[in-house]
């Protein structure tokens, strides 16, 4: 599956991105901040293609028309997230290089996904959840209509060794059709005005 939007490309990770992936999972500004260590070597990189990025809904961000991967988005399914146990929800994670970040391009890849997500997987609600203190993250969910449900304190983050506070937001079907809705609703004021 290749998902588009107006500037990017989502499709599935390959081998062969394991050096663009390190570029710029090496970083130690991107993975802590989402709970994993930075990448020491493009063969990490490659492992974590073969053995995280496998799964049936995670993507590359690629920016056209290069189609190199600057990001990943998944929606996390059923048995691979800790957020839900039922099959018509899944949970969205996501992640871009630090050179792309202030750009909105997550949010547009997030939109596409999350369309795909209701659209096309029959999905009811997905969920988005961040650590305490990254505000890009929750910046992102905000602009997507994401709504607040619970903080958790003393969340265990594995890969890093450490407990944080976690914060969950949700997005259903219904919310976000409304939202699209009252989007278009919008353009075609604005389209009126400027006639």
């Amino acid at each position: 599956m290749v998902l588009e939007t107006k500037r990017l490309i989502l499709r599935p990770w390959d081998i062969a991105d394991a050096e663009e992936l390190y570029k710029y999972a090496s970083d130690p500004g991107v993975g802590p901040a989402a709970g994993w260590k930075p990448h020491k070597s493009v063969e990490e990189s490659r492992t974590v293609i073969e053995q995280v990025f496998c799964g049936r809904e995670c993507y590359a961000v690629c920016l056209k028309p290069e189609n190199r991967p600057i990001g990943a988005i998944e929606l996390k399914l059923n048995g691979h997230t800790d957020m839900t146990n039922r099959d018509d929800e899944c949970e969205l994670g996501y992640w871009i290089g630090k050179p792309f970040w202030g750009q909105g391009l997550i949010p547009e890849a997030a939109e596409e996904l999350i369309r795909h997500g209701f659209e096309e997987l029959g999905m009811t609600r997905i969920w988005c959840g961040y650590y305490d203190g990254n505000h890009k993250s929750r910046r992102v969910q905000e602009k997507l209509g994401f709504r607040y449900q619970w903080t958790t304190k003393d969340v265990e983050v594995p890969l890093l060794g450490e407990t944080r506070t976690g914060h969950v937001n949700s997005l259903t079907r219904e919310e976000w059709l409304e939202r699209r809705q009252s989007f278009a609703s919008g353009v075609k004021q604005d389209e009126k005005k400027t006639e």
